[in-house]
């Protein structure tokens, strides 16, 4: 038996070319056969059949000519993807979110539903999941478009075969959840995975984000516990079993307060969602657990623009904590961005300051290594429009839809 590497047959080498030409016009578009052949190396013969096949599949459109070029007019492409859609969904504490989208990232459908995801048991959680993926599905189906993925992210340690290991902020531990939501979507045929939302939120902005292609990148979310996705020289890092990211669950006060996973002080029970709505309202809980932070999240927001100054020295407190949590990553892996997600964001006016110069001062570069730390620009659904970019990721590398029959 033959071991060590292999050679490439020719359909993997077609694969990976037309992979190269799909990328090449998703990044130049619109540009011309001869703009391909001499930006990627391949002669033109092979771009002209490549660019047919592709043209085949729907997956790139001519759009007339261009005028302003020397010599003859040449015939531009764009993309196409006009039949497919990619669907992303995002599990949190207090909401599910569905967002699909087209080839080109055109939106195609935003929706939030309720969900009461600290109070739900994840048997009756898969179900309801399934039933917004189904809905999600059938919508774009009948807008005649192929459905090419659905991929959720969970707030959690997900291992490779789409397993929630566990998600403390839901009450879960070894949900079997891809399994689960293949059985509840009776095997379709497209491909299902579930992530963690971090990773997710990190894929949406390294594709569509205000720091979009940047090599070196961290999202923090900002829901009910605070995860990182973290991109490293252009790479989603995973670690040996895809359990990287876990970055609120530091500890950074050992005499701090309790953490929902079992430990104390960790940068999630002092800058969570939870942490903020304790110190800004502390009777925000009187009647139980707070399930749905958007209006507290809200009231923080107006006592913050009213200068209450009790509610700002809170989220003084809290981005300190924020920008000691970022300096270790700094510290690390010296991000070139820092990406505050989710609840963080509507806070980001009155948490940037404090958590800037907790970064300047403990980061160990000068400078803090260049790292910046700014606010998402993509609202509330990064995570799920991180996982309908996964799908869109996966055709980039060359898993391309079948051509038509």
């Amino acid at each position: 038996m033959q071991s060590g590497p292999q050679p490439a047959d020719f359909a993997d080498v077609r694969a990976t070319n037309l992979a190269v030409v799909l990328r090449h016009v998703r990044t130049h578009a619109p540009c011309s056969r001869a703009d391909i052949a001499a930006a990627t190396g391949l002669n033109k013969a092979t771009v002209s059949s490549l660019v047919a096949d592709l043209i085949e599949r729907r997956l790139l459109r001519e759009t007339g000519l261009a005028e302003h070029r020397i010599g003859r007019p040449a015939t531009m492409l764009v993309l196409d993807g006009q039949p497919y859609a990619a669907i992303g969904m995002e599990v949190a504490a207090d909401h599910l979110t569905a967002v699909a989208v087209d080839l080109a990232g055109e939106q195609l459908l935003s929706w939030r539903r309720a969900f009461t995801g600290t109070e739900t048991a994840a048997g009756k959680a898969v179900s309801t999941i399934a039933a917004l993926a189904a809905r999600a599905a059938s919508r774009v189906a009948a807008q005649g478009r192929q459905v090419l993925g659905v991929t959720v992210g969970v707030p959690g340690l997900v291992d490779a075969d789409g397993a929630v290991r566990l998600a403390a902020g839901l009450g879960w531990r070894d949900v079997e959840l891809r399994a689960d939501l293949v059985r509840a979507l009776r095997d379709p045929k497209y491909d299902v995975a579930v992530d963690n939302d971090a990773n997710l939120s990190a894929l949406a902005e390294h594709r569509y984000g205000a720091y979009a292609g940047t090599a070196n990148l961290v999202y923090l979310t900002g829901e009910l516990g605070i995860g990182a996705g973290v991109v490293v020289d252009g790479r989603l890092l995973r670690g040996g079993r895809g359990f990287s990211g876990e970055v609120g669950h530091l500890q950074l006060d050992p005499t701090g307060p309790p953490c929902p996973c079992g430990r104390v002080g960790c940068l999630e029970a002092l800058a969570g969602v939870r942490a903020i709505i304790r110190r800004v309202l502390p009777d925000a809980e009187a009647d139980g657990p707070v399930t749905d932070f958007a209006p507290e999240i809200e009231e923080v927001v107006r006592r913050a623009r009213r200068a209450d100054a009790a509610t700002l020295a809170a989220l003084t407190a809290v981005g300190r904590h924020l920008g000691h949590g970022v300096s270790i990553l700094a510290n690390l892996v010296n991000p070139d961005v820092v990406v505050l997600g989710g609840n963080f964001v509507p806070l980001a006016p009155w948490l940037l300051p404090a958590a800037e110069s907790e970064l300047a001062t403990r980061a160990v570069a000068p400078d803090a290594g260049g790292c910046k730390l700014v606010a998402s620009a993509l609202g509330p659904s990064a995570a799920a429009t991180g996982g309908a970019a996964r799908a869109l990721a996966a055709v980039d590398a060359g898993h391309l839809p079948p051509l038509p029959a």
